[in-house]
């Protein structure tokens, strides 16, 4: 009786599908943590009165590395993920979309140290990861 009710057990489990991970581009606190780190990868760039803070950007990348692995996602998924040119390229369209938003067009050093100042005084995630020279 108690092999009948294990091999039961068994056969229901393996009949329940798991629930898919969703896409890592799905994962808000993953997504908008790369979109950050990217926007003021932008700033720094564009703005020469604005350096970035490297050891904090690499540390906020590694956190959000170990998060996707916690979340269950492998190296590869993660991998796959950030190397994707597509991806890439989604991710720039929200940057810009981003930056219009706040009044900064593409390419304007005004606007962009302008920008990075303010988000280097409100402390946000933008800016915490920036400093002015």
């Amino acid at each position: 009786m108690r092999a009948l009710m294990m091999t039961m057990v068994a056969l229901s489990l393996a009949a329940t599908p798991l629930a898919a991970k969703p896409h890592l581009r799905d994962v808000a606190e993953i997504d908008d943590g790369l979109l950050w780190i990217g926007i003021a990868n932008e700033i720094r760039k564009t703005c020469p009165d604005i350096s970035a803070r490297m050891v904090r950007a690499y540390s906020r990348i590694k956190g959000l590395e170990s998060r996707a692995l916690q979340l269950g996602y492998t190296e590869g998924e993660i991998q796959a993920y950030v190397r994707s040119d597509a991806e890439k390229e989604r991710m720039k369209k929200r940057g810009y979309s981003w930056l219009k938003s706040k009044g900064v067009a593409v390419g304007d050093v005004q606007g962009y140290c302008a920008l990075g100042k303010a988000e280097i005084d409100r402390n946000s995630s933008i800016g915490s990861l920036l400093r002015a020279n």
